[in-house]
């Protein structure tokens, strides 16, 4: 441990022979990567629900002000909040297409 940071990958569990010659014999070490998320489709599912649920919010958010149970503050920072995000999302979806067309230009 040095500066409190404690490694979280024992080396020596992960150490398996190989053809590779060193100077205590052949080692090889073994795969750490383990799928901690889930696929893309479900991912990507997920941040579209999140983002229409955002860009919904401020709507909620004047009827709330219009009976006087909201603050126009709030209504605004709501409303800006989902300006970013639609410009966000307008933007990843633009790389998406980039990164698409690219790939499809690639000859095999």
């Amino acid at each position: 441990m040095v500066d409190g940071i404690t490694p979280k990958i024992n080396l020596g569990e992960r150490i398996e022979p190989s053809k590779i010659s060193t100077f205590n014999g052949p080692v090889r070490l073994k795969s750490i990567e383990q799928p901690e998320t889930a696929d893309f489709k479900t991912v990507m599912g997920g941040l579209v629900e999140q983002l229409n649920t955002d860009l919904n919010a401020p709507d909620q958010l004047v009827e709330d002000m219009m009976l006087d149970k909201a603050d126009i503050h709030d209504v605004m920072a709501a409303i800006q909040k989902s300006e970013i995000q639609m410009n966000i999302a307008t933007t990843a979806l633009g790389k998406v297409i980039q990164s698409y067309e690219k790939i499809m230009q690639i000859s095999i």
